[in-house]
């Protein structure tokens, strides 16, 4: 078996090496991206298919958290830096930021392994300039994997999230509801409601999710590699549902 990916070279960029170089091995090299709105459960998928494929999830949001994790050190690039400023001040990182991550962490894409692209890209100019990169490095999608839900049902899953104020610990009151109600597991402290996880706050995420993605998904599926999951059901019967799709509709 082996040995489980850390990601360095994705994570830190510039000079880091993984723990181990893949050299593809006669193996099918699998590279996806991932797209679907919050609550949809698209993290638990990303973990599946990276176990199931042995390819490194590269999440933008990892990058960014590792940023912060190497603040007030020398390990951080350039755009790295820049990403910190924009956070730091509570701003959005803007395209041309999260491009220059990518393009440090370009062999990332040509790993041997593959890869599955979780949180990039998140808008039409994103997907040209991935599409261009790709391209620059010899490089083909066989799929963009996109998981879909009603918003009612997404409006459900996310606000009946409770969080722990001490551990950050989160349950839910239907499928993940603490041994007592309304109290964590752990520390034994009240839970709360996010505001981010109200109804109403739900509601203008998912507005503006909907349409920075929509054009997307037109553009990924007009190139024919667009695939619609049904994020219905438990993790295990969604992963089930992802597999059969990549084997009868992905490109070879």
């Amino acid at each position: 078996m082996q040995p489980k990916p850390d990601r360095a070279a994705w994570l830190k960029g510039g000079n880091a090496q993984c723990n181990f170089g893949f050299e593809g091995g006669g193996q099918p090299q699998h590279r996806f991206v991932l797209l679907g709105a919050p609550g949809v459960g698209k993290g638990t998928q990303a973990e599946l298919l990276s176990q199931r494929f042995n390819i490194c999830p590269l999440s933008t949001g990892d990058i960014f958290r590792a940023s912060k994790a190497l603040a007030g050190g020398c390990e951080c690039s350039p755009a790295m830096l820049r990403a910190l400023d924009y956070m730091n001040a509570g701003a959005l990182v803007p395209d041309e930021t999260v491009l220059s991550l990518i393009v440090e962490r370009a062999k990332c894409l040509r790993c041997g392994g593959g890869f599955l692209l979780d949180g990039f890209p998140r808008t039409l100019a994103q997907a040209e300039a991935l599409e261009k990169l790709l391209e620059e490095n010899g490089v083909k999608l066989d799929a963009v994997l996109s998981y879909e839900l009603p918003l009612e049902q997404i409006v459900a899953r996310l606000s009946g999230r409770r969080t722990c104020p001490q551990c950050k610990k989160v349950f839910h009151v239907d499928s993940r509801p603490p041994r007592q109600a309304g109290i964590c597991d752990d520390c034994g402290v009240a839970l709360f409601l996010r505001d981010d996880d109200r109804p109403e706050a739900i509601r203008v995420r998912m507005a503006a999710y909907e349409q920075s993605t929509t054009p997307l998904v037109n553009f990924y599926r007009a190139k024919g590699l667009l695939i619609s999951i049904e994020a219905k059901g438990a993790p295990g019967e969604i992963f089930d549902q992802t597999l059969e799709t990549i084997r009868t509709k992905a490109k070879p």
